[in-house]
């Protein structure tokens, strides 16, 4: 009886370290542009992970839409492809981007089809004009290079960005490097709206009976509707230990948000990196679905008790590194396995 309990027990560890190691396995992507689109879509396996499409009808470029492991979608469908009961507020929330609001006083971040033509001239444009690389293997490499420009297309800044893919069985992670490189004299003044913004689907949202009001530094005013939604089950956690709404105007080396999508555990993470300016970031995380780290909105982030304003000369530039981290299973992805994988991304 001893010993079939022995190799009963052997057998068992055996099989757990197998599958142990299969989820943990780096999967091989395939990059791939497409053939007279502005897009290129990565898959891993056969499966598609993400699409980086940068058409002439958007002002700027996105990756869009962005699936889990098990193929669920974690950012939302409006304005590109509506699914039933989105909402349909701030149609420049689209996918993952990488702007900011106030660049010599151009506003980059609000800008999208429902500005009016009049007042446009407020407004940046982010034109994405080659691919410098696209590379397959356990990590996908895609790499551009798109101009920040005002309405007469004269360019503010140079961005150079490179998006390394990978995943395994459960997870999937984008690590990012965007350089940015001023054309002109160039400063990004403190405000709310920037830096790396994600757009979460209707499920990752958190839950509120309450209509929400938001107004942008134009004036313009978007109301979220409150009300009985069934859907909405998400929750936010910093590496700071705060949680929900209190995460918003927090600073973190991290912030998860996870809910439920269907049966499974899914959990979208953006982790800051050391060498970025300001570090660790603030956390723009609201919880109608619009989840953004940015250190240089220090000012309405600590009510006014200091500021953090980016100035470049002509010829400087500056880099801004994340990791974000796309979990599913039956549990959500642990705060130790999120310190371990910050600390990697740091090194």
């Amino acid at each position: 009886m001893q010993l079939i309990l022995k190799y009963l027990s052997i057998t068992l560890f055996v099989v757990s370290s197998f599958y142990t190691s299969f989820a943990q396995t780096k999967q091989l992507l395939k990059v791939i542009k497409v053939n007279n689109q502005n897009k290129v879509d990565v898959y891993i396996g056969e499966q598609l992970f993400t699409s980086f499409i940068y058409p002439d009808s958007l002002e700027k470029p996105v990756l869009y839409p962005i699936h889990a492991a098990n193929g669920a979608i974690v950012t939302r469908g409006f304005p590109l492809h509506p699914q039933p009961n989105d909402a349909t507020d701030h149609p420049h929330h689209i996918g993952m981007w990488f702007t900011f609001e106030n660049v010599n006083g151009l506003d980059f971040w609000n800008n999208s089809y429902a500005i009016p033509a009049e007042k446009k001239y407020a407004y940046g444009w982010i034109k994405t004009d080659r691919i410098l690389q696209t590379s397959n293997g356990t990590k996908g490499i895609l790499s551009y290079h798109a101009n920040w420009t005002n309405q007469q297309n004269e360019v503010l800044l140079s961005e150079t960005t490179r998006f390394e893919f990978s995943g395994t069985a459960h997870q999937r992670m984008i690590d990012r490097v965007t350089t940015l490189k001023a054309n002109v004299d160039v400063t990004f003044t403190d405000a709310k709206d920037g830096l790396l913004g994600i757009r979460l689907a209707h499920a990752l949202q958190i839950p509120t009976d309450k209509d929400q009001e938001f107004t942008d530094n134009k004036g313009n005013v978007t109301i979220v509707k409150g009300g009985t939604d069934k859907i909405a089950n998400g929750n936010y956690l910093s590496s700071e230990g705060k949680l929900g709404d209190s995460v918003w105007s927090t600073r973190g080396m991290w912030c998860k948000v996870f809910g439920k999508i269907e049966s499974d555990s899914i959990s979208v993470t953006i982790i800051d990196h050391p060498k970025n300016p300001n570090y660790p970031t603030f956390w723009h995380a609201r919880g109608y679905g619009l989840f953004s780290a940015n250190p240089l909105g220090e000012k309405i982030f600590t009510n006014g008790k200091s500021a953090k304003n980016l100035a470049l000369k002509k010829g400087e530039s500056v880099s801004f590194r994340y990791r974000t981290i796309i979990d599913e299973g039956k549990y959500t992805i642990t705060t130790k396995k999120l310190n371990e994988l910050t600390d990697e991304f740091a090194k």
